[in-house]
């Protein structure tokens, strides 16, 4: 196939995985209006790990495996807590616009943690380009100011858990497969939202029927947003296809804005976009490095 031609397909696999995980967002945010955190964690963990456990049996993984106590798999696997919960909780209690613009300063945490513990190369354009994204966040929670709410760190806390997530995947195993990654992922986080739900006191409530709907649509385009973005990545050439990620965060002040009536304010769209400035430099300068 013509390279252009997979390039533009798999462009439109990235922007497709990205609306996906913002309807995901969307329906955990709507779950969230009635439902406490701790028992909208222990819904989503269960339902997919059992969606993605159902996958990995198919195709003849093993479940239980004394690989899945490697360190690096438990290291990922309180990432993945860490992440999670806070992720969440942040799409819950903030702005869907704020949290999404936070959550893209995740690629730039990555990068200071490969220099950090991989010993990965960073020269100062990149460690410029980091710097510079971290001063987006800051003005997108705006610290010291009026509109600042301790809640906008959850996200904050939340890009920490996800990059020492994506930085323990790549010393996991080779025997280990993503579908099993996936599997467990999903199955820490109901424990975790289980805690969560013992010290709160809002009671469990039984889901309605349109919550019940939301948590199906939550596990439907959440797995596969994720499978698009997989094939994405196969398909197309990585410089080419990453910088669409970014799309995730247009399609969550569209929906913050016409679901949730939250319309961003100007330091949002500007912190938004110093960040997004800032991972897509450093993407280009990573490209360069790579073709020199």
């Amino acid at each position: 196939m013509d390279p252009s031609r997979e390039n533009f397909q798999g462009s439109l696999l990235m922007v497709a995985a990205m609306a996906g995980f913002a309807l995901e967002d969307m329906f955990v945010k709507a779950m969230g209006e009635r439902l406490p955190v701790g028992e909208v964690l222990m819904l989503l963990g269960v339902g997919g790990a059992f969606l993605f456990g159902a996958v990995a049996l198919w195709r003849r993984d093993r479940l239980i495996s004394r690989d899945l106590l490697a360190g690096s798999v438990l290291l990922r696997n309180g990432g993945e807590i860490l992440g999670t919960v806070c992720f969440v909780a942040a799409v819950i209690f903030t702005p869907l616009a704020q949290a999404s613009a936070i959550l893209q300063a995740t690629p730039l945490a990555v990068t200071l943690g490969a220099a950090l513990f991989f010993g990965e190369a960073v020269g100062w354009r990149r460690w410029s380009a980091i710097w510079v994204g971290f001063l987006g966040v800051l003005i997108v929670i705006r610290p010291g100011t009026e509109g600042f709410s301790m809640l906008s760190l959850l996200p904050v806390v939340a890009v920490v858990g996800l990059a020492a997530r994506d930085l323990a995947t790549r010393k996991v195993p080779r025997a280990i497969t993503s579908m099993q990654l996936a599997t467990y992922g999903f199955g820490v986080v109901v424990p975790a939202g289980a805690v969560i739900q013992a010290l709160s006191p809002a009671p469990m409530l039984m889901p309605s029927t349109a919550e019940w709907a939301m948590i199906a649509g939550a596990l439907v385009v959440g797995p596969l947003g994720y499978y698009a973005l997989i094939l994405a990545m196969r398909i197309g050439e990585v410089s080419v296809i990453t910088p669409f990620r970014y799309s995730r965060l247009i399609f969550a002040v569209l929906i913050g804005w016409s679901v949730f009536s939250e319309p961003p304010d100007r330091w949002t769209l500007i912190g938004g976009a110093v960040i997004v400035g800032s991972g897509l430099y450093t993407l280009w300068r990573q490209a360069r490095l790579r073709r020199a």
